[in-house]
């Protein structure tokens, strides 16, 4: 089929635009290089999508709070960045199958000898505003939490929150936060099975654009190849999507 003729709605005809930060958050991504080229599971992934439906893959690069802005006035066809399934989400976006499912982890200093949630009580703990973090966040008993805004390098932002004192400990997906465990002056305190299902969100009505990241998707899975990405990037978590 073409990919073009199927997919009106596009941004520019032939090309796949999907919205992300420009940041650094390995294995998950990186920060776009001179040639606008990016590293990681989710930028392999999005290719491998990308090529089945024989479009050429580019990146609008957005502030995290501008994910879903820019999709309702179509800057970018999709936004492809770390985003959990969310009722609150989905009242924003229509989401694809997901290509990723995750638990949620909390980081301190290295000298911190905080194991659970109840440890974290009459401390600050940080997570970028109105998401799943900080749901997860709200949860742990007599915290102060402190909310991060969506800025482009809000991961970053948090690190350093952390290391300066400004917080105890933030909240984010197992995913980003197991590296951080190397670091020699943090620690990743522990992980909660929470088992977030991340998906590509698509302007609400562009059914078109939905069903066709879906069935590359299946489609992905099904070869293997998505697995290969993940294990590529990601060897210490198990791949966790079944094929249909």
């Amino acid at each position: 089929m073409s990919a073009t003729a199927s997919l009106p709605s596009l941004v520019a005809p032939g090309q796949l635009t999907l919205g992300c930060a420009d940041l650094d958050a390995p294995p998950l991504f990186s920060r776009a290089d001179a040639a606008r080229q990016r590293v990681g599971y989710e930028p392999a992934a999005a290719a491998l999508v990308s090529a089945r439906l024989g479009l050429e893959l580019t990146w609008g690069f957005l502030a995290w709070s501008d994910f879903y802005p820019a999709l309702a006035d179509g800057r970018v066809d999709a936004v492809w960045c770390g985003q959990a399934i969310t009722d609150e989400r989905r009242a924003r976006a229509d989401f694809t199958r997901p290509y990723a499912v995750f638990d949620e982890s909390v980081v301190v200093r290295a000298d911190d000898p905080t194991s659970t949630p109840a440890d974290l009580e009459g401390k600050r703990i940080g997570a970028i505003a109105d998401s799943t973090n900080m749901r997860l966040a709200e949860t742990f008993p007599d915290v102060e939490l402190v909310s991060f805004p969506g800025t482009a390098d809000v991961f970053g932002d948090m690190i350093g929150a952390l290391r300066g004192g400004d917080i105890d400990g933030f909240v984010d997906d197992d995913v980003a936060m197991v590296p951080l465990d190397a670091e020699p002056d943090l620690r990743l305190a522990f992980t909660l099975q929470t088992q977030n299902q991340w998906g590509v969100a698509v302007r609400k009505g562009n059914d078109p654009l939905g069903q066709a990241l879906d069935d590359a998707l299946a489609g992905v899975i099904a070869d293997g190849t998505l697995e290969t990405a993940w294990s590529q990037w990601i060897p210490w978590l198990t791949f966790p999507l079944p094929a249909d």
